[in-house]
């Protein structure tokens, strides 16, 4: 069975392992800019669907995607499953969430 979540604490301990998971940030390039997880990439959820292909390299591999709390990336993961993403994980919490995780 595939996990789809993750916590934000469980990303932050992968991250200081120095793993460098494919991350996709789908807030507003304004919120990218004001705090943004190293090495994430930036599709807003409103692109998404036209911007698939961006992701296209990446579909048998493992995407974690967060927003600023954790509903608009359960919504892009959704997305990208209809797609046939096999292995699209949902940072719980989101930003806010990886802001307070030790």
């Amino acid at each position: 069975m595939i996990v789809t979540d993750i916590t934000a604490a469980e990303l932050k301990q992968r991250l200081a392992n120095n793993e460098t998971p494919i991350l996709l940030d789908v807030r507003e390039p304004w919120e990218h800019e004001e705090q943004s997880i190293a090495g994430s990439q930036l599709i807003p959820l409103g692109t998404l669907p036209e911007r698939i292909a961006d992701l296209e390299e990446y579909k048998d591999q493992e995407i974690l995607i967060h927003c600023r709390s954790g509903a608009r990336s359960a919504t892009a993961q959704a997305i990208l499953k209809q797609q046939g993403f096999t292995n699209v994980r949902n940072v719980l919490g989101g930003i806010i969430a990886f802001n307070e995780a030790k």
